[in-house]
């Protein structure tokens, strides 16, 4: 196929987004690329860190080029005020949000073929009066999409999620033999789409220490889990039964697994970011359009500074290439 399409979001503007884009794209990438941001932040945070490169105002998205190492293609969106690196400003919330719109109509009007994002801060954005409860649920919104899933990969694991962002003691109430059916398809499918595997292979985790122990630390296993993981074998989809979270990544199950399906948040992602910290990608499955992002925060502290990995960045947008070139 030609070469793909890719929108970059450059996130909060004074975070390390502006700062891992220009570090990231001084790399070869085998895409066309454009950036959607503040054309001045940008320059003036490349003259803070001392990168020599050339920052150019692509005024029509359909004219991106093949990209360049050292050259970026900027969807100029400008800033309500002044961006100090390192300090929040809640009147550049709403440009923040923007810069997520206009990718999101990018993507779907099939103009450009995934987005990438930069990380964002929730706090100041809810904080400017908007609601906003992260990447994953805006782009869902904006689809309208009523199930998605999170997958987090590395070059060790792909590890996908029940549930995000919950407080543990809402997460078993969370977790329905109906949404992990949902779930299950949505797994599936996306490793079909993505990244050409037609039928993959789930490692589902039980929620439970020791997956419940026959029901003896939980019934969850027993009236959710298991039976979704029928309903979704029934369906052909490749699932194991729950296994215990403790040693399933050291397990034959895991080993032989194209993903590993958690009950929650911190059940599978610290073994994920032990084994790949810093070049982990986070993947949307479910949605319409391809979108990853990188697997760290906004690290206000470390904006403008030379401390700052664009690794992620990095291993995001070669995510976005794949997945692009398994695209029907």
């Amino acid at each position: 196929m030609s070469q793909p399409r890719i929108v970059i979001t450059a996130g909060e503007p004074a975070g390390i987004g502006p700062d891992v884009v220009l570090r990231a794209l001084q790399s070869e990438f085998a895409a066309r690329i454009a950036v959607i941001t503040d054309l001045n932040v940008l320059r003036e945070r490349a003259d803070l860190l001392g990168i020599t490169c050339h920052i150019d105002d692509l005024e029509n998205p359909e004219d991106v080029a093949p990209h360049t190492p050292g050259r970026l293609q900027v969807l100029h969106t400008p800033c309500a005020q002044t961006v100090v690196p390192g300090t929040l400003n809640t009147a550049n919330a709403p440009f923040v949000v923007s810069t997520l719109g206009m990718a999101a109509e990018l993507t779907g009007s099939g103009l450009y073929d995934a987005v990438v994002t930069a990380p964002v801060q929730k706090s100041i954005i809810n904080d400017s009066g908007i609601p906003f409860s992260g990447h994953t649920e805006f782009f869902a919104d904006f689809f309208g999409c009523d199930d998605v899933v999170m997958l987090l990969a590395n070059k060790q694991f792909k590890v996908a999620l029940a549930t995000t962002h919950l407080p543990l003691r809402d997460v078993a109430d969370a977790i329905s033999r109906g949404s992990l059916s949902k779930q299950l398809k949505i797994i599936s499918e996306g490793f079909s789409k993505f990244y050409g595997i037609t039928r993959p292979k789930i490692a589902m985790l039980g929620l439970n220490p020791h997956a419940g122990e026959g029901g003896h630390l939980g019934r969850e296993e027993i009236d959710e889990l298991i039976p979704a993981c029928e309903s979704a074998r029934s369906e052909g989809i490749d699932v194991s039964l729950p296994l215990p979270a403790d040693t399933a990544f050291v397990s034959e199950e895991v080993t032989a697994a194209d993903v590993v399906f958690a009950m929650y948040h911190d059940q599978g992602l610290p073994v994920l970011k032990t084994a790949g910290f810093g070049d982990s990608v986070n993947i949307t499955l479910g949605l319409p359009v391809i979108r990853t992002s990188v697997d760290h925060g906004t690290a206000l502290a470390l904006a403008g500074s030379e401390a700052a990995s664009e690794g992620s960045l990095i291993a995001a947008i070669n995510e976005a290439i794949t997945c692009c070139g398994h695209r029907d």
